[in-house]
């Protein structure tokens, strides 16, 4: 039986927005559509506008989201990380996922100058492309762009790409990654992007750039951008900035 919503002390969207949740969280699983606003309307005797305010309140807290032309879902709990050094398959594991990845391009090729300064390539040196979109349980999670210096991993594009690079560098080229620099900046999902991420356009991303070494040689630069409805990140943050840490805002300028 519907919770009564009623001219009490709390808006009538709070009320249904509380019960919305209920339904979301104890009747309904992830990715089942919630009733129409019609429905919603008849069953609880609102009005429209305020069946839209209560959604889009659980939209924005994260506990459901809307596909354009479909209707609105229960979203899948977010994957929380902890920002660490690890690979994406080491990340999914801990948690209890089952990683897997569709591997869309592999090619040698002279990077941007953005990526020959970061991984030392020099005026000629060449490096190996690598485009994945990582899932986790079958469901895509992440698409990544890579770059990789081919004198450093020679024949790299005939070994198995579809599980952790960290893992096979290690293994294979005696190449251990020990360290990382790491920038953080929110987009939305458009394109080729939202397609391989099968996401609806707009969908929010977390991208991550990432340059990561080992014993002080550059081995990886990388930006993965990672649905933002399905994955989120924890940071324990200190009252003093270590000594190395540093702060960019939006609209800086940089000095070169």
């Amino acid at each position: 039986m519907a919770r009564r919503i009623d001219d009490g002390p709390r808006p009538k969207h709070a009320q249904l927005s509380d019960a919305l949740a209920e339904l979301a969280t104890h009747e309904l699983g992830p990715d089942t559509a919630i009733p129409s606003e019609r429905e919603l309307m008849t069953t609880y005797d609102v009005s429209r506008a305020t069946v839209r305010k209560a959604i889009d309140s659980l939209v924005a807290g994260g506990l459901l989201h809307r596909i354009q032309g479909k209707g609105t879902f229960v979203a899948r709990p977010r994957v929380e990380s902890r920002l660490h050094l690890a690979s994406f398959s080491e990340d999914m594991r801990r948690r209890g996922l089952t990683p897997s990845t569709r591997l869309m391009l592999v090619d040698e090729e002279r990077p941007p100058a953005e990526v020959v300064r970061a991984l030392h390539l020099g005026a000629r040196g060449t490096a190996w492309r690598i485009d994945r979109v990582r899932l986790a349980d079958g469901q895509p999670m992440a698409i990544e762009q890579g770059w990789y210096p081919r004198a450093l991993l020679p024949d790299l594009d005939t070994e198995d790409l579809t599980g952790s690079l960290y893992t096979l560098f290690a293994n294979r080229y005696g190449l251990a990654i020990d360290a990382a620099e790491q920038t953080l900046w929110g987009e939305a999902a458009e394109g080729a992007t939202a397609r391989r991420l099968e996401a609806p356009v707009h969908t929010p991303l977390l991208v991550f750039r990432r340059v990561s070494s080992a014993a002080g040689r550059p081995v990886e630069y990388v930006v993965s951008r990672y649905r933002g409805d399905r994955y989120q990140v924890h940071m324990n943050l200190g009252a003093q900035q270590g000594a190395t840490g540093r702060t960019s805002t939006i609209g800086r300028k940089r000095s070169s």
